[in-house]
């Protein structure tokens, strides 16, 4: 049963790799193949054949279960012809608004919408100028009729990076957009009818709670989160902390806070049930109390926001539950296959986030861990050794799981967790449920204090030189390998090679990725959006051409895409950094970039006032002439000429061309008619490239055709956000650009685009999922 489990799984993963859906049609029709051949085998008395057989036809009937509920939800996505429509919809607040400086953001249930519209929807409402312009604060369970303009899910495609479409799919949201100010949006109640929104509004007021108990409270966010699952509440400086000490799976809703929970309200019902004769005559006290906590726990998930890591455990308490009514023992490896089916069939998409691999991993450590044992001591030492057991188990399954992820992995996690998993579980979490049941602030108040005294001690801990282990991100291969060994040195004793297993481990940890050769160099365009980011790379030698843009006062492009992906990339600090100029959707992340890794120097055209030439360790001035070789590589800036006087500060951009032996790169920054004039009286020949970045995004201020004819490019990318409102590229420029024989790339239609060796990838071709642009 188990084989047979694991191996529809895996046909539920298949599914989500494909860049296009195999016919769900086929799928099952081959599965029922399968099986007419299983019950030939098996009559034929040929039980492996018929096994493999089996295990072939549920791996088969996974694709298509899951190919049939992808072509569903594919079938409900908006219509194209919608894109950039103003629409009317009405509906309520699906979760709890993520609140910013400027805006909010919340999923929203349309109940009554136009035909073409998805009925969950990802939308934001912006602050107008002036208070009289304010958005409303909306909250969760509220019934709104609303003027929104939507699009399509889009977002940033990079080599190991977030893949935002797919976060967005497997929640089920197909468009994206946000409240038109001067639509004639209003609230029409302050709850809607339903269950979901009465969820909602209760986890809303939890939140609020908080907030009202605990307004100074650092550490507020966290005790919303573990009640309520409110995870927007927390931070992104505190979920680094939790990153590099290991302990995020704490700092959430998780399974052990489910289990804890339950087990203390089954342990309640249990005592009050025993002590009425009555009721243990109709229901023993024993089926009372597992019911009560499995009830509870639904509860508790409820409230949470249904995840992952609580999803598996409802489902595990449930199949203990079940076997406990039944009279049949129910082991923790079929209670872990159960609930894998069961979130499976629920949710096909689960494999798509890590939390289901982290969640899955650390319960399956744990019985394999469990299950090595070959002896039981009781005491306090019988105690230590299953805690010391237990956490070798999760870090040897952990370690190339995280790697593999999130390219990282905290040293210091075992001791954090030694520490902190008994005071969040037991002490901090029935802290924070018991306010979200009974107001009394002291609860919050002392919950709070006790989790002050104990961040502070894993912020120590995060100061230590040595708390993070980072990497380049390891291929597939390596990570299985390590995992295998892993699970091979959790064996029970008397297997052979326990302890040789581990050297399976060493290969995964010492992986850097191939550089290029001397002389030569690789180029990355960065998808960051509308904006630039060009990471090149000699053979030891990183640089990177501006910054990308800033998102929002909370977040940008530094944080969230450029800084993993050169942690993915092996990329531990930085030679140069060239910020072309002032402009935010090329500057936007370099001050998050220069605070999380080393830049040695900053080259700009920026005057010396600018906060980022007083953060950098050393600025060089941009300017025509400088020149520098690494590796074989030549540097060269063309652009702007000490005497140059720019009428904008695009004009000002820094233009930088690299040339190796594999080829002539340009990169262009923002310059538009004038700096163009200025490039071709002062050496056209100079601008003749193989590849070129074009200028200003494609915008018609630039990219005039002498300049095209005089640069010669092969290969021309735009770097450009999805629909982004300026219309870039212009289709003149592109037209120019086609005539010319260039071939063209965009950063929205192509994601990253790699140039080595004459060779161009393009992530979104590499990388390409069903789900891409639908």
């Amino acid at each position: 049963m188990r084989l047979m489990i694991l191996a529809f799984a895996l046909g539920v993963c298949i599914c989500q790799k494909l860049a296009q859906l195999w016919p769900w049609e086929n799928a099952l029709a081959l599965a029922a193949v399968m099986l007419g051949l299983f019950v030939v085998f098996r009559r034929r008395l040929m039980p492996r054949a018929a096994v493999g057989l089996a295990l072939a036809a549920c791996m088969a009937v996974g694709l298509g279960y899951a190919s049939l509920r992808a072509d569903l939800r594919l079938a409900a996505g908006l219509d194209a012809a919608l894109e950039g429509q103003d629409v009317e919809v009405r509906g309520y607040v699906a979760d709890l608004p993520d609140r910013g400086e400027r805006s909010q953001r919340f999923q929203f249930v349309a109940t009554e919408r136009p035909p073409g519209v998805p009925e969950r929807l990802l939308l934001s409402w912006y602050d107008g100028v002036g208070a009289a312009h304010m958005a409303p604060t909306m909250r969760g369970g509220e019934r709104w009729s609303l003027s929104v303009r939507l699009r399509r899910p889009h977002g940033n495609l990079n080599p190991h990076g977030f893949d935002y479409e797919a976060w967005l799919f497997e929640r089920n949201i197909r468009a994206v957009g946000y409240v038109r100010s001067k639509g004639s949006s209003r609230r029409l109640a302050d709850l809607a009818l339903g269950f979901d929104p009465l969820i909602q509004r209760a986890r809303q007021v939890v939140r609020e709670r908080f907030e009202r108990v605990l307004p100074q409270g650092e550490w507020s966010g966290v005790l919303s989160a573990l009640a309520v699952g409110d995870q927007s509440a927390v931070p992104p400086s505190q979920w680094r902390l939790f990153s590099e000490t290991g302990i995020t799976h704490l700092m959430s809703i998780s399974g052990g806070h489910v289990t804890l929970f339950a087990a203390l309200v089954a342990w309640l019902v249990r005592l009050g049930w025993s002590r009425i004769p009555v009721l243990c005559l109709r229901l023993p006290a024993q089926k009372a109390a597992v019911s009560g906590g499995v009830l509870a726990a639904f509860v508790y998930v409820m409230l949470s926001g249904f995840g992952v890591p609580a999803q598996r455990t409802l489902y595990m308490l449930l199949a203990v539950a079940v076997g406990m009514w039944s009279g049949r023992q129910t082991g923790p490896w079929r209670g872990l296959m159960l609930g894998l089916l069961v979130v499976l069939l629920i949710d096909p998409w689960a494999p798509l986030s890590a939390g289901f691999w982290l969640s899955f991993g650390a319960v399956a450590a744990l019985s394999w861990a469990g299950m090595a044992a070959l002896r039981s001591e009781n005491g306090v030492r019988g105690w230590m050794l299953t805690q010391l057991r237990a956490q070798w188990a999760i870090l040897l399954l952990s370690l190339p799981l995280l790697l593999g992820i999130f390219q990282q992995f905290s040293l210091i996690s075992p001791l954090a967790n030694a520490v902190a998993i008994p005071v969040v579980s037991a002490v901090v979490t029935p802290l924070a449920l018991l306010f979200a049941l009974i107001p009394l602030p002291s609860l919050a108040e002392l919950a709070h204090l006790i989790l002050s005294v104990l961040m502070h001690f894993v912020q120590c801990l995060a100061a230590l030189p040595v708390a993070t282990w980072q990497q380049a991100a390891p291929p597939m291969w390596l990570v299985c390998l390590a995992a295998l060994g892993g699970f091979w040195a959790l064996l029970p004793r008397g297997i052979p090679c326990r302890w040789p297993a581990l050297l399976l481990l060493p290969p995964m940890l010492a992986w850097s990725p191939l550089r290029p050769a001397d002389g030569e160099h690789l180029a990355t365009v960065i998808d960051v959006g509308q904006g630039l980011a060009v990471h090149v790379q000699t053979a030891q030698h990183d640089l990177l051409f501006d910054a990308g843009p800033q998102y929002s006062l909370e977040s940008d492009s530094g944080e969230r895409v450029i800084h993993p992906y050169l942690r993915a990339q092996g990329v531990s600090r930085l030679d140069r950094l060239v910020v072309s100029h002032a402009d935010t959707d090329h500057s936007g992340g370099a001050a998050s970039l220069m605070a999380r890794m080393p830049v040695d120097d900053l080259m700009s055209s920026l005057d010396a006032s600018h906060p980022l030439v007083t953060q950098a360790r050393q600025h060089v001035p941009c300017v025509r002439g400088q020149r520098w070789e690494w590796d074989g590589v030549r540097f060269e800036v063309l652009h702007p000429a000490a005497d140059f006087q720019a009428g904008k500060d695009n004009d000002r951009s820094c233009v930088l061309k690299v040339s190796g032996r594999n080829g002539r790169l340009l990169l262009t920054g923002d310059i538009e008619l004038k700096a163009e004039n200025a490039l071709l009286e002062e050496d056209a020949g100079a601008l003749r490239s193989d590849d070129m970045v074009a200028p200003h995004h494609g915008s018609r201020t630039s990219s005039q055709q002498a300049f095209i004819d005089a640069v010669g490019a092969e290969r021309v990318i735009f770097t450009t956000g999805y629909r982004n409102r300026f219309g870039h590229p212009h289709p003149v420029i592109v037209e120019r650009y086609v005539a010319s024989g260039a071939k063209l790339y965009r950063s929205d239609q192509d994601g990253a685009v790699q140039l080595a060796s004459g060779q161009t990838l393009t992530q979104r071709s590499v990388a390409r999922r069903y789900w891409h642009g639908r």
